[in-house]
């Protein structure tokens, strides 16, 4: 490619980045669509974002991981292009909004110029928007504050334009972090303006007032060309035909396909000489094998399988490395185990520790706010993580690739501070309507949670805010929504380590009901079982010993015989005298399986089922354990 397409000056890089469902994903598909990037306009709700490209972001509507992609804007004058102005290249990184995904925020905010910061024009900032505001404004980047939703009943824009500056104030933004440009949008509908009218808004039905305002306000930085090579490897993809793929931004420099590099993990590291395959460009949502790309473009490189993120790609006669990327330590941990149920390896195609450790030392390369440590017990892995649903994920994600595993109970990660242990603490934010609070927070109040504010909208609903431990939080989830019947929304961000407050929390009350025979379940067995709690088999569904089939109604456990059919004699020859009517059983999800097991129970995860067992499956085996007896074991 002779000379750069596009000069650093005509170039931008900017990140979208906003607390959970505030529109950053459904913004980009509406930007892509303006731009004539795309000839329709996807739907996250319906799977059919063009960014969400994992097969569970488009089941569950949410975005996982950061996505880049590339459109061209030209500055317009009454829906024209404006005399004598040039075409722009907008890179553009979609970015997670759950806490859990927080690592691919930190790790995206290095590649950019500046950030559209979307807030509910309802809601107002929430915890996810503190924690991605925090880290743009300790890198010194300057928000763009889009109010999205504006044509949503209720929208209060002048409320949370002041709640978003106090936000700014609170986290120590500069005088010109303070002096945020402000545009008011509807990205659902494909509007956007400088007026907080609605109606005015749609009259403009364009989002002009976005791309004009990346041009003007987003700077553009003093990248050296010409200087020696410097990149740092921020993502990481994976390719079966060229193997890993590094995504990052060149700080200085140029880089060509073939060329000799050194590779560094931080400035102390020693260097390793490599060589790049090929150097690829983001056009539009295709990836475009380039001659040269240069400072200031974000790039993609292959052929070095020895990269990670954070990695500098530098000149071999000038070793100059960046500082590794800093994220945030890991608050979660759970166990995985080698399945070694009786059913083990009837459905997964990975079952072996090797296969487990393999995948999940894979996983370590690309998903850098994960951790993970072998135990003493062989075939048992520690893996740490930002919360419940950043391990799930990873979960279901081994489960769909065909691995069969079983997992513990999440336990919260210890700290101790100058010889104080110290616990992490969460900010939670509960949005339910007023005849559910009394309830909310009687059971937040029981799991260690302190009131920091109580805001009512004036309109049935009240937002209530807490600092609660992140123990307190395990299996919170399910409750919540039962009291709430579904409409209660909650979000929480990890806020600080704090001394360790005394007690269980989030401890389940209710006791199982367990299987004690191997086998497949009988429904006459079961109807007479179903009066004691609630099922989670049907009949002819494969059952083992130690296997926990239900939950009881009391908070003790059962031993029951769900195989066992009515006893027929000569006289009485056939069972058709009583109706057998089964209540339909809870269908497991990985989530909920995950939230209601205790410390003695694992989660046993295959391609095909859920189900739930206790750690020790002997009877005599678990009154041992209760007893403190080290005959049994840690168990599995």
């Amino acid at each position: 490619m002779a000379g750069r397409e596009y000069p650093l000056e005509r170039t931008r890089n900017i990140g979208i980045m906003a607390h959970i469902d505030a529109g950053k994903t459904t913004l980009t598909e509406r930007i892509l669509y303006y731009t004539g990037v795309n000839y329709k306009i996807g739907d996250t709700h319906e799977g059919t974002a063009t960014m969400d490209w994992m097969e569970q972001e488009q089941e569950r509507g949410i975005t996982i991981t950061s996505a880049a992609t590339t459109c061209h804007w030209t500055l317009e004058e009454f829906t024209k292009p404006k005399p004598g102005a040039l075409e722009h290249r907008i890179n553009i990184i979609d970015t997670p909004g759950h806490a859990d995904f927080g690592g691919e925020v930190e790790r995206v905010l290095s590649m950019v110029d500046g950030v559209l910061l979307l807030v509910d024009a309802v809601e107002g900032p929430m915890p996810q928007t503190r924690f991605v505001t925090k880290k743009a404004l300790a890198l010194g980047l300057k928000p763009i504050v889009v109010i999205n939703k504006i044509d949503r009943p209720g929208a209060r824009p002048d409320w949370v334009i002041n709640q978003t500056f106090d936000l700014f104030d609170k986290l120590g933004a500069t005088e010109e972090q303070l002096d945020f440009p402000v545009i008011y949008a509807s990205a659902l509908n494909g509007f956007a303006g400088f007026t907080d009218d609605a109606e005015e808004l749609k009259k403009i039905g364009n989002m002009k007032a976005i791309f004009d305002t990346i041009l003007e306000k987003v700077p553009v930085r003093d990248d050296d060309p010409d200087g020696p090579l410097q990149m740092q490897i921020s993502s990481l993809d994976y390719s079966s035909y060229v193997g890993k793929i590094g995504i990052g931004r060149i700080k200085r420099g140029r880089i060509k396909p073939l060329q000799e590099v050194l590779i560094m993990n931080g400035p102390d590291s020693e260097p390793k000489r490599a060589k790049v395959n090929q150097v690829l460009k983001f056009q539009g949502l295709e990836r475009k094998l380039v001659d040269e790309a240069e400072a200031g473009d974000i790039v993609l490189i292959n052929g070095i399988e020895e990269i990670g993120i954070g990695t500098t790609l530098t000149d071999v006669n000038h070793p100059d490395a960046l500082p590794l990327l800093h994220v945030d330590e890991p608050t979660l941990t759970m166990n995985f185990h080698v399945n070694t149920s009786p059913l083990a390896g009837k459905e997964g195609k990975f079952v072996t520790s090797r296969q487990i450790r393999e995948r999940l030392e894979r996983e370590l390369k690309s998903n850098v706010a994960m951790r993970m440590k072998p135990t003493d017990n062989e075939g048992v892995f520690e893996v740490a993580g930002r919360g419940e649903l950043h391990l799930t994920i990873l979960i279901e994600n081994m489960r769909r690739e065909g691995y069969e595993l079983a997992v513990s109970r999440p336990r919260v990660v210890y700290k101790e501070v100058d010889g104080v242990k110290m616990e992490p603490f969460e900010m939670l934010t509960v949005d339910v309507e007023e005849n559910h609070q009394g309830p909310v927070m009687e059971e937040l109040g029981r799991r260690k949670g302190d009131l920091q504010d109580m805001q009512p909208d004036g309109k049935g609903r009240v937002r209530l805010e807490y600092r609660i431990p992140a123990r307190g939080l395990i299996g919170f989830q399910n409750d919540f929504l039962t009291m709430t019947r579904g409409t209660g929304v909650m979000s929480h961000v990890f806020d600080e380590y704090g001394p360790v407050k005394s007690g269980d929390l989030g401890e389940r009350r209710n006791g199982a009901i367990i299987s004690q025979d191997d086998g497949n379940a009988v429904a006459y067995a079961l109807w007479k079982i179903q009066e004691r709690g609630r099922l989670f088999i049907g009949p002819g569904e494969p059952i083992y010993e130690g296997m926990v089939i239900g939950v009881h109604s009391r908070d003790n456990d059962i031993v029951v015989t769900p195989i066992k059919g009515k006893q027929l004699t000569n006289i009485r020859a056939s069972g058709t005298d009583e109706a057998i009517r089964l209540v339909p059983p809870i269908q497991l999800t990985l989530e909920s399986a995950v939230e209601f097991i205790n410390d003695d129970e694992l989660a046993e995860i295959t391609p095909k089922s859920i189900r739930i067992r206790k750690r020790w499956l002997k009877e005599f085996e678990r009154r041992r354990a209760a007893r403190g007896d080290s005959r049994v074991g840690p168990g599995i």
